[in-house]
């Protein structure tokens, strides 16, 4: 297999199919690159697209969003899911704007000091903010990588072995190596899809092992589903959410419990239970017996 070649097609692929998605745009500074990396873990692009482009427009940078409560960017993260990323997003607004001068560090160590950021953040943001050769490894990645030198149809659990792969697969050439990194989330985004890969639209088509295997159905063991979240704590503490951005004054907590109950609860004391964990997560104050937003 030959690495050079390979970076090569996909680079040429994602200049002439990449998505025109914003945060891409080389206008865009750290900042913005930053917030996308936050909104987009375990959430789908076309929700995160509105959201961003809000989220820019109100708060350009850091010290924009250091300035309001913690409170308004819970409520500004919508419907976007797992809320605790704004809750972190804001606290990192407030180490940069503190600590760095009101810009994103460029380095994985600075990066990694900041609330939130993880060592796939870190080097994503390295990546694709400041153009410095790391290897960047999603999910869609994972699955590239897993087809394309491992001939599976699937990845398996996580593991060091990823940014191994990716890092053999990396050109050398800085620039060239961040649009690597982004065209192979792309192409697993789009073309080499879990459920129905494109293959006869892939750049990499002719080297990839798991077709030139025939496509094998030897994906690994399947990881646990998620819990259902159809009556889950999760979907009663998203009416708890719901409820508290929608309002600008805090709202008594026997009020708070009640609504959360309302569509259905698995056990009398799951509203409580969810409440106790909002609290615990800091994503909701309460003061005098009344509920808000931090």
């Amino acid at each position: 297999m030959d690495a050079r070649q390979i970076s090569e097609a996909m680079n040429a692929w994602y200049a002439r199919a990449a998505r025109d998605l914003p945060w891409r745009s080389p206008d865009i500074d750290p900042w913005g690159v930053l917030v996308s990396e936050f909104m987009l873990q375990q959430t789908q692009v076309d929700r995160v697209l509105p959201r961003w482009l809000e989220w820019m427009e109100r708060w350009p940078r850091p010290s924009a969003l250091a300035a309001e409560e913690a409170g308004e960017a819970v409520r500004a993260w919508g419907r976007l899911g797992y809320p605790r990323r704004a809750l972190w997003l804001h606290r990192a607004a407030v180490e940069i704007a503190e600590r760095h001068g009101d810009r994103v560090p460029s380095d994985i160590d600075g990066l990694l000091a900041l609330t939130g950021i993880g060592p796939y953040t870190a080097r994503a943001v390295a990546a694709f903010a400041f153009g410095d050769r790391h290897p960047v490894v999603d999910t869609n990645t994972r699955r590239v990588i897993a087809r394309l030198v491992h001939g599976r149809a699937a990845a398996g659990m996580p593991s060091p072995r990823d940014l191994a792969d990716m890092e053999a697969l990396l050109p050398e050439d800085t620039r060239e190596a961040a649009v690597f990194n982004a065209a192979a989330m792309e192409l697993g985004a789009t073309v080499c899809t879990a459920r129905a890969p494109r293959c006869a639209e892939c750049p990499v088509a002719q080297w990839c092992e798991w077709r030139g295997a025939g496509y094998p159905d030897n994906a690994p063991q399947k990881r646990p589903r998620q819990a259902r979240f159809e009556g889950s704590d999760r979907q009663v503490r998203g009416r708890i959410m719901a409820l508290l951005r929608g309002a600008r004054d805090p709202i008594a907590v026997d009020e708070v419990i009640a609504a959360a109950g309302e569509g259905g609860v698995r056990d009398a004391a799951q509203p409580r239970r969810a409440y106790d964990s909002l609290i615990a997560d800091g994503l909701v104050v309460e003061f005098e017996g009344a509920a808000r937003l931090p």
